[in-house]
């Protein structure tokens, strides 16, 4: 094995860099992982912008420590263990779920790890370098899970962002009465689609800018489109229900007319979700929530316990990944990969591999 290797590092807002960094030593707990491929997330070509989520308005409020090798939907080999490392072999196929958890705060210690107080996410931490490497040291606090060798790129590159559109969807409660909106069909709100079609709603409506997304849509368990370039959206889903609105919708767009509309759309007394991670602060309507329809907001972070069940669904055919994968470059080509991922109209899951 080679001592040095090639990542992508984040220096500073529009100032990335494929260097040549050394190949990580590990220890006790930790494993080294030969990364097969990994995931662009649409929080990676926001923080890339800059995005105020990521690099805060000053060192204060900043979450990224840069620079830092990005990167959190990855997978891949398993060529080194720490001498304290058990259940895990040379060989396996292997990712970590994107959070390193503390172990030690408050929700850590109640089992909400997914929300620890420390919330350090693969790819913006410096104890938790990332996957857009060619190889990547996983924490010793890493929760881990084997991937079976059935499984294809695209099958393995999606855990994570199913398992992240699978906890949206939980959080929503599905009914099977329910009239249930995905605002934004990307490669998650496709998982969200999807997971929530196993719960036998009344109807699925998806909602996007992009002809190829509602496409897949409709393929992902989307019983109706709407594209809010062809008509208004709200007026189309009061339609639908007769008036009332819809009872859940899910916002997975990241977009803030994204939340206006799913304000406007969702009827009295129902639940909305928010997914989407935004790149700035958003101004909506507030008094829609509790003066007007006393509606529930629910908040969606992060996979929470879904990744066992995700890996089970794939592998079982329940959960589907075709289509999801439309792109794939070399890590050296990673300024393609992330305009691509942001701009090419055909795009949905653009993975990056060594």
């Amino acid at each position: 094995m080679n001592k040095t290797m090639m990542a992508l590092r984040a220096f500073a807002p529009y100032d990335y860099r494929l260097v040549e960094v050394d190949v990580p030593q590990v220890s006790g707990k930790e494993i080294l992982v030969k990364v097969k491929a990994c995931g662009i997330c649409a929080g990676d070509i926001k923080a890339f912008h800059g995005g105020i989520r990521i690099w805060g308005t000053s060192p204060l409020t900043r979450y990224i420590e840069a620079p830092v090798t990005g990167g959190h939907e990855f997978f891949g080999e398993v060529v080194k263990v720490g001498e304290e490392v058990e259940g895990y072999e040379l060989g396996d196929l292997i990712t970590a779920e994107q959070i390193v958890p503390c172990n030690a705060c408050d929700f850590c210690r109640d089992g909400h790890y997914w929300m620890c107080q420390e919330s350090a996410v693969y790819g913006f931490k410096a104890h938790a370098q990332g996957g857009f490497a060619e190889y990547i040291k996983l924490h010793s606090n890493s929760i881990l899970h084997k991937i079976p060798k059935s499984f294809t790129a695209e099958q393995a590159v999606m855990i994570e962002p199913y398992a992240c559109g699978m906890h949206a969807a939980e959080r929503a409660g599905i009914r099977h009465s329910d009239v249930v909106v995905v605002g934004g069909l990307g490669a998650i709100g496709l998982a969200i689609a999807n997971v929530v079609k196993l719960s036998l709603p009344k109807t699925i409506i998806g909602i996007d800018l992009r002809p190829r997304r509602l496409q897949l849509g409709k393929e992902y368990g989307c019983d109706i489109v709407l594209n809010p370039k062809d008509c208004d959206v709200v007026s189309e889903i009061k339609k639908i229900t007769a008036g009332k609105g819809c009872d859940v919708y899910i916002e997975s767009s990241g977009s803030e007319a994204g939340v206006r509309q799913g304000l406007d759309a969702i009827r009295n007394l129902g639940r909305y979700v928010q997914f989407g991670v935004f790149a700035d602060e958003v101004k909506a309507d507030w008094n829609i929530i509790g003066d007007s329809k006393e509606i529930q907001i629910l908040g969606s972070h992060l996979s929470a316990l879904c990744y066992d069940a995700v890996i089970g669904g794939i592998g079982s055919g329940l959960l589907r990944t075709e289509g999801l994968i439309s792109h794939t470059f070399k890590l050296s080509d990673w300024a393609k990969a992330f305009e691509t991922a942001e701009k090419d109209p055909a795009a949905m899951k653009v993975a990056l591999r060594p």
